[in-house]
């Protein structure tokens, strides 16, 4: 078995720590000259020790006058975007992106349903997304409608209280978020949106699951919506073949990957 690199070793002190939140985000990694006084290590194990942080989008090593190395901390929004561009080099199709919601969404619904303190940590918040998204509705501001609904969709993700479904059934919604983001902007352009009829359709399939989860009935919120979903993701598939493929593009606007100088 290959051992370790001291460069490797090094960046792998480095890393735990990064991790651990003693290197908060933002902040700067100790000057290289405090690295090799700290560590006993070559200039060079240094700066390849650097070089392994930098490519994982941990640092942005800054070069020049400004120098010094920026702490990056993991986001879960960058692992929506490294998704994205897993699932474009698969070219995995958006229907594909849409099937996958409808079956962890509806789970981490009944996940909601079942926290004990539910009626203080869940419902406060999907609530005011709900809130959010009637105003919208009631007021015709189509440009607000959409990232409204989002929010209500991404909160019960969010608010699941699984930090692994939390991760990746997020980064699956933050994917989802960027097709009906640019879905909604040509909408915009074009005037078309969903029939009033239609919107308040949703609006009540939002508010029927919002007391679900209150009342704790798990079996009932993940069914409906499952059947909410389906309808949902009509629209933002409108003019969208079936093997239209996922764009890590459309990401960008939403998650800013680290820039390395």
């Amino acid at each position: 078995m290959r051992q370790p690199r001291v460069a490797d070793l090094l960046a792998d002190t480095l890393r735990a720590r990064i991790l651990r939140g003693e290197l908060p985000d933002g902040s700067l990694l100790p000057k290289q000259s405090d690295l090799l006084e700290e560590f006993g290590v070559s200039k060079l194990a240094a700066r390849e020790a650097l070089r392994i942080l930098e490519t994982e989008g941990l640092i942005t090593v800054r070069r020049g006058n400004t120098g010094g190395s920026v702490v990056h901390a993991p986001k879960r929004d960058s692992v929506a975007y490294m998704l994205a561009l897993v699932l474009e080099s698969r070219q995995a199709a958006l229907p594909d992106v849409g099937y996958a919601l409808q079956q962890i969404e509806p789970f981490c619904a009944a996940l909601c349903a079942q926290r004990p303190d539910r009626r203080t940590a869940v419902v406060p918040e999907l609530r005011r997304a709900h809130e959010s998204l009637v105003h919208a509705v009631e007021t015709g501001d189509e440009k607000r409608a959409t990232p409204a609904s989002r929010e209500f969709h991404e909160a019960i993700v969010r608010l699941c209280g699984n930090e692994t479904l939390f991760v990746v059934a997020g980064a699956l919604e933050t994917l989802w978020t960027a097709q009906e983001r640019d879905w909604s902007e040509h909408a915009t352009r074009a005037g078309f949106f969903p029939e009033p009829a239609l919107r308040r359709q949703a609006l009540d399939e939002h508010a029927q699951a919002l007391s679900l989860i209150e009342e704790g009935d798990a079996e009932g919120v993940a069914r409906l919506l499952r059947g909410h979903l389906q309808t949902a993701q009509k629209y933002p598939m409108t003019g969208v073949s079936e093997d239209q493929r996922v764009q890590a593009t459309l990401l960008r606007p939403l998650v800013q990957p680290a820039e390395h100088a």
